[in-house]
């Protein structure tokens, strides 16, 4: 009797893993370059006012950038061919006519990890309008999987910054190919070559002030990197150096890093002197805790090639920053 209870017992076991496994729903590998969107829009409504709002709008070129370059590389794919290993694509924005107006938003629909938008409206119009009422919201949602990735990808083959965790209480994941340019007390620099040029990244502090206005703030962190520049980034001729390009408007904004609030300062660079330029990213990271501002700046010089890659890789880096528990 005990043996044939036992029996029982391991059968509905089974039964139970069974049940369990066969709920579990297989989900290929996504696949796509860094910023790749595939748009899956008819032809017919990709070359209206449709496509052309999407092009102004969630292919926008990107803020700070010496040449326009789209925050997303767009590729169209027409419903007809979306289907098979195309669906595998991680960022997807998918356009629907004849249905009410919506906009919504689906994780890891056909593959792991994946993020979709579906689009939808009745008309052109309305299309147009929930693509233009909900960009923000859109380019957000795809930017946040495109960090993630990066920080994946990058997680792969780290750099180690031992001594940066020891210096500034903090922890940084960045690509091994990386090594430090200059170290002194309070600063670091660190660079990657590329085949045209060099990939960047400055990290420094400075005592937290409480009383300063937004308006004096923007002001001093130009103020701020103009020094840091002629102190530690030498131009290519004696007396020459890195400042702020004045010709430019700086995009100034509020964000995070390391769950902290932060000033982003965008903008181009330039050599006194030189004729060099590119691009900078720069967050100045409210350490209230260390009373301190943690300060981290990319750039880029690549001189003749696209450079959205580059700063995007940068940015990705400094938002894998965290203080040190």
């Amino acid at each position: 009797m005990k043996l044939y209870l036992k029996m029982i017992c391991l059968l509905l076991l089974f039964s139970a893993c069974e049940d369990s496994n066969s709920k579990k729903v297989y989900k290929a590998q996504s696949s796509g370059n860094i910023n790749d969107l595939s748009v899956v829009i008819d032809n017919d409504l990709w070359e209206s006012s449709v496509g052309e709002t999407i092009r102004s709008t969630i292919g926008a070129p990107l803020y700070g950038l010496p040449q326009d370059e789209s925050q997303f590389t767009l590729r169209q794919i027409p419903s007809s061919v979306f289907s098979g290993f195309v669906k595998n694509t991680r960022l997807v924005l998918k356009i629907r006519k004849g249905v009410a107006a919506s906009t919504k938003f689906y994780k890891n629909p056909y593959a792991s990890p994946q993020q979709m938008v579906m689009v939808s409206g009745m008309t052109n119009l309305e299309i147009s309008d929930q693509v233009i009422t909900n960009q923000d919201k859109i380019v957000k949602t795809f930017k946040i999987q495109e960090l993630q990735e990066k920080q994946r990808r990058t997680k792969k083959s780290l750099f180690n910054s031992t001594a940066i965790t020891k210096q500034f209480g903090i922890n940084i994941q960045l690509p091994s190919v990386y090594r430090i340019a200059k170290q002194s007390d309070d600063f670091f620099w660190l660079r990657r070559d590329i085949k045209t040029g060099t990939v960047n990244l400055l990290i420094y502090t400075l005592p937290y002030d409480e009383g300063v206005t937004e308006e004096t703030f923007a002001r001093r962190v130009i103020k701020v990197r103009d020094s840091v520049g002629k102190q530690h980034i030498p131009g290519p001729v004696d007396g020459s150096y890195m400042t702020t390009e004045k010709a430019y408007t700086p995009f100034f904004g509020d964000t995070k890093v390391a769950n902290l609030i932060s000033f982003e300062t965008k903008s181009i660079w330039q050599v006194k002197d030189a004729f060099m330029s590119g691009p900078f990213i720069n967050y100045w990271i409210e350490d209230k805790v260390n009373d301190r501002y943690l300060i981290v700046e990319g750039f880029v010089f690549a001189p003749s090639v696209g450079k959205r890659d580059y700063i995007f890789e940068l940015e990705a880096i400094i938002q894998s920053i965290s203080l040190k528990q």
